[in-house]
């Protein structure tokens, strides 16, 4: 995946990241339709677990509610 992915447009604009997502297409082929989004050894979910806590940088933070944000609305509208 790359940012240029239609999912992080969708609603927050992600135009670049360090952790790249992975994701699972329909037939293995990344034009058709996007079947599940693997955030495997990203720490997007302690991110947003311990955004105030301060164990985690606020950049990443707010990134990981980005992304978290744009997944649901994403799948809501594709």
């Amino acid at each position: 995946m790359t940012p240029k992915d239609p999912i992080f447009h969708s609603f927050f604009e992600i135009n670049s990241f360090n952790v790249i997502p992975q994701a699972i297409y329909e037939d293995n082929d990344p034009t058709k339709r996007m079947v599940a989004m693997i955030n495997s050894n990203t720490d997007v979910s302690q991110y947003r677990e311990f955004s105030s806590t301060g164990f985690r940088p606020m950049n990443e933070s707010n990134e990981a509610y980005k992304l978290g944000v744009n997944y649901p609305i994403y799948a809501m509208s594709h």
